[in-house]
Parts: C-alpha cells; structure tokens; sequence
C-alpha cells in the first residue's frame, strides 16, 4: 500500500530525494551504450572540445535523477505514470567524481474532473553537483487519490 496519494501533496512541498556520485567508467560505459559523442567517450577528444574534460551525457543525467527519484520517492506512492516533461534543461556538465543530489517541489496539484480517483501535478525536479544546478526539468506526474474509507 503506498504511502504517498495525490490527496497527500501540496504545492510548494519538496522531497530530498538523496545523492549518488558518478565515476569515469559510469561516464564512458553509458556513452557507449546510449551516446557516443566524443567528449564523453575519450578523454583526449574531451579536452580538446568547448568542455575542456570528459562530461557525462545529459541523458545519463536525466537516468541518474530517474533512479533518485524512484527510490527516493516515487516507490512509496501512488504514482501512476506521466503525459511528459515540459521542460528540460542541463545548465552544466556533470564530470567524474562530481555528487550529485536530486530533489523535486511539488508546483501544481490538479484533481481530475472526469477521473476522480485521480489526478495530476506538477513538479520542478532538479539535480545539483557540489556548487551548482546542473539540470531541471518540468513535469507532470499522475497521482491516485486516496481510497475512500469504506
């Protein structure tokens, strides 16, 4: 049963969702699978490119804040999928050794008019390294509500 309904949550509300830090070879082996630019393969090409090292790829970011996020909160609600992300932004590079912590505020809760047993918000997630947002994003997470007591 989870913890956390739609009924639960209130604009303005943040959940830390923790931390986890990335290594060269976390760097490299997502790159190779999923994005393989230069300047997240090797570390020669990286240091010649406009970022000066090897970076991690912004959709690797994207999956770490994704594995923060379930375990840090979605796994203990009633979370029941998502239409999208409205916004994404990565704002810096992610380079091996930086800790990353993810939290997210909850913006927006929209019961449904037409489904009652549900309903929408929206939240601003966001991923920090040691001095600075690296990414953000915008998006709406669909909720049940609480069961009526019987």
């Amino acid at each position: 049963m989870p913890d956390i309904y739609l009924d639960d949550l209130q604009p303005g509300q943040t959940f830390a969702l923790g931390h986890r830090s990335i290594t060269r070879e976390e760097i490299v082996d997502f790159a190779r699978a999923w994005d393989p630019q230069p300047f997240h393969l090797d570390e020669d090409a990286a240091r010649a490119s406009i970022y000066g090292q090897l970076i991690a790829s912004g959709w690797h970011t994207v999956c770490i804040f994704m594995r923060l996020f379930a375990d840090g909160l979605l796994n203990r609600t009633a979370a029941i999928g998502s239409p999208g992300i409205d916004e994404l932004r990565w704002l810096k590079p992610v380079c091996a050794g930086d800790r990353l912590e993810a939290a997210v505020e909850i913006l927006e809760v929209r019961p449904s008019r037409s489904r009652p047993d549900r309903g929408a918000t929206r939240i601003r997630c966001v991923v920090r390294n040691q001095q600075d947002e690296v990414l953000t994003m915008i998006a709406t997470v669909m909720f049940l509500r609480r069961p009526q007591a019987a």
